[in-house]
């Protein structure tokens, strides 16, 4: 299914995506806290510059590792930018909107502050429940299932 519906419309072929979603699956049910940045078309360098730009293949593996609590790569964003991690531990905008939840941590308030300012998509996984959710144009969507996340990345980044 990714196959057909991700190759012709995104950057990013169907492998990636399915990667980084086996990760996002993985990371949340060990609770691992991640936040990984798809880009779409507005140049995210500034961003990239904030952290370590590797410019690597994407694998599920390498993913769970760079966002293992005791990785020095933890930190910070990942960020995806044709089908390549092109870098990670990325310091992100946090956004100012006062309407955000106090609840909401760090992460999310990065993720939001990102999409406030570009037309990425961001995938949030909570350290402390294992949610997942995702922004984009400045909106939050969480507490998505694993199919939840798949539809909404696909309708955002078909647009």
């Amino acid at each position: 299914l990714l196959q057909k519906i991700y190759k012709p419309l995104l950057k990013e072929s169907k492998t990636s995506l399915e990667l980084v979603i086996d990760a996002t699956k993985s990371m949340a049910t060990s609770h691992t806290g991640a936040l990984i940045v798809i880009h779409k078309n507005i140049d995210l360098g500034r961003f990239a510059e904030t952290g370590e730009e590797i410019d690597s293949a994407i694998s599920k593996r390498l993913l769970i590792s760079i966002f293992n609590k005791n990785s020095p790569l933890h930190d910070g964003a990942v960020i995806i930018q044709n089908d390549r991690i092109r870098a990670v531990r990325c310091s992100l905008p946090i956004s100012e909107n006062g309407t955000i939840s106090p609840n909401l941590g760090f992460r999310h308030r990065a993720a939001i502050g990102l999409s406030e300012q570009t037309d990425a998509a961001i995938i949030i996984v909570s350290e402390e429940n294992g949610e997942i959710a995702l922004a984009h144009t400045g909106a939050l969507n969480r507490k998505l299932t694993i199919a939840d996340l798949e539809d909404s990345l696909y309708k955002y980044l078909q647009s």
